[in-house]
Formats: C-alpha cells, structure tokens, sequence
C-alpha cells in the first residue's frame, strides 16, 4: 500500500457477548498487528473493552457513550478524519489499517453506509471487510430475537462461530452452520476458540461489495442513503436502546470475596439470565487487591474469571457494566449489595 492508497478498514461486529473483545485481544498483541488502529465502540456510559485489549494505547480509540449505528455515527467521521490527520503530521504511531469494533447492538447498515459514502471517509479509508462473531450457544435464540443479529449475519464476508467447544452435540453446530448459510451463502464459515483466529482474517479483503450478499442487503444500504434516523423510542438517553433495552454500571469501592462474586454472578444468571444481554466488568477482589478480575457473562452463561496484572489507569474499583432488557437497575445493586454482606462472603473458593 502506498502513501496515497486508501486505508482498509476491517469491521468487526457481532452480536452482545459473542467473543469479539477476546478475538481482539489476542491480536493486538500479534506483531503482524502494530501497525493497526482499533477503534472500539461500546453502548453506554462507561467503557470497558479498550481497557482489556493490550496494546499502544495511542493506536485504540475509545468511542463509548452511544451506539454506533446513530448517535455516535458522526463521531465516527471525525475520529477516522482525526486518526488520518494525526497520522499524517507525525503525532501518533503511523498505521496501515483499521479495526473497527462495534457494540453488540449495532445495526451494521448505517456503519456500512458511512464508510462508503461519506466524503469525509472515502477519501482516505476504503471499507475492506466485514467479519462477523457468532455464539454458538445463544446465538439461535439471539437470531430470533434481535433483527440488529440477523444483519450482522446477512452482510458478513466472514463468520466466525465461537464457544463450539462449549457445545457438546455436533449436530447443533451443523445446524448453526446451515442456517447461517441461509442467511448469509456468500460467507466464509470459520471456528474460534478462546478467540483463537488466523490474525489474517482481519486482514485480507479489497474493497466491500454488498452486491454478493443479496437484495435484502442492498435494499437496508438503500434506505440509508434516505432516511438516517435511528430510533431509541421516546428517550433521546444513549443509554437506552429502544424502549426495553438498557445499560447501566455498578460501581463499589470495597473489595469483595470470590465466594460473593461467584455467588452473585450466579444469582443474577439464574434468576434473571434470559434478560441479561451482557455482563462485563473489572472486581476488586479481596485475594489480591493489585490485579482486577475479568468478569463476563451472557445470558445464563458464566465464563472463568481471570486477572490482569494492574488496574487500568490506576483506578482500584468494582465496574460492571450491564446491558439488560427489563431488569431494574435498583434490583441489580441490591443483589449485589445484599450478596457481598451475606455468609457467601465467607465462602473460599
């Protein structure tokens, strides 16, 4: 590529908790990576996902506090207008390429439709790529619930199914595979593990073409080129996406036990796990109070905690950021508050 080639920028989307943090994390550190700029998007007032990729932080960009698909859409343009302007007088790490991050609830035909068509971008960037994360466990019911899923399956170059090994029935992943192939026949198929991929797969791609992924597509890029405005019901809080779907973080300053963490993870799952869209978050546990723990889950689905070795900016303190479709905040922070001071707290694990 030469100085005056358009950048390829890949986007990554995918559905709530399908793995696109960990693909990500693991290829930020990859050498064939430093020469990359990601942007990560996340719905809601404080984000987390930048904080756990490993990498130059001058090369990854935070775009947190709305959704990608409207409100933030023009912030976009001026961070991609900003990166290539900087990039250009020196002031940051030179870069040949672009991964862009969505959050899980991403319409991808808006984002698809500014890196096309807006002047500001394709003078210097050319969309190369769209690779999409698909959870094998919850993804059929996400497919039947959310139309933001079924587009991010319909406009893939690329699908990468995660958490098979989790599933322990090969006839589901072969029915994973034929309806995505409904969906989407054009796509390659490909499997991750533990956010295990060929690093390449973000890499490769010439030019974007959403003639090869039928009519339905074509007509959602058309209808952006009319009408641009994205609904979020009554409430213009870019906290809320449409009228059920919410986020939220609880903070705590106390450190709390694995026993209370556990305990409470599982309570919520359990009880509410069919509205939990995600969970994410930094925990000051009392066994270590130097290195935060990852926490991360999916509906009823609770993944291994695992530590970093520093806090992030410094900051010792419990964030956990939920996107939730009718659960109370209050209800959530109660749990929490009622777990940690119970006898769970006095559980070793």
């Amino acid at each position: 590529m030469t100085i005056s080639d358009p950048i390829p920028v890949t986007v990554l989307t995918g559905f709530l908790g399908s793995g696109k943090t960990t693909i990500l994390s693991r290829l930020v550190s990859h050498p064939k990576f430093i020469d990359t700029a990601v942007i990560v998007n996340e719905f809601g007032d404080v984000g987390l996902d930048h904080v756990l990729l490993e990498a130059a932080e001058e090369n990854i960009i935070d775009l947190s506090c709305g959704c990608i698909c409207c409100t933030i859409r023009g912030d976009l343009v001026s961070t991609l207008v900003d990166l290539y302007e900087r990039r250009e007088a020196g002031e940051i790490r030179s870069f040949q390429r672009v991964v862009l991050e969505t959050t899980g609830l991403a319409d991808p035909a808006p984002i698809i439709h500014t890196l096309m068509q807006d002047p500001l971008v394709f003078e210097h960037y050319r969309l190369a790529r769209m690779v999409t994360t698909f959870d094998a466990i919850n993804g059929m019911e996400t497919l039947s619930s959310y139309p933001e899923a079924v587009k991010q399956v319909a406009v893939a170059d690329d699908l990468v199914i995660t958490k098979t090994d989790l599933v322990k029935d090969n006839e589901i992943i072969e029915s994973l595979e034929s309806h995505l192939a409904e969906i989407n026949p054009s796509a390659e198929i490909t499997f991750c593990i533990n956010g295990t991929i060929d690093f390449t797969l973000l890499f490769v791609g010439g030019l974007y073409d959403p003639n090869g992924k039928g009519n339905e597509v074509n007509n959602w890029l058309s209808q952006e080129g009319t009408h641009r405005d994205h609904v979020h019901g009554s409430n213009p809080d870019t906290n809320r996406h449409g009228s059920d779907i919410q986020t939220f973080t609880l903070i705590r300053k106390d450190p709390v036990s694995r026993g209370a963490l556990g305990a409470f993870m599982q309570m919520l799952a359990d009880q509410k796990g069919d509205k939990l869209l995600r969970l994410k978050g930094l925990v000051l546990l009392s066994d270590g109070l130097d290195r935060p723990a990852v926490v991360h889950g999916i509906q009823h689905v609770i993944h291994p905690i695992r530590r970093l070795d520093a806090w992030p900016g410094g900051v010792s303190e419990t964030r956990l950021v939920l996107v939730v479709r009718d659960i109370d905040q209050s209800w959530v922070s109660d749990l929490w508050d009622r777990v940690v001071c119970s006898a769970y707290a006095d559980i070793v694990v």
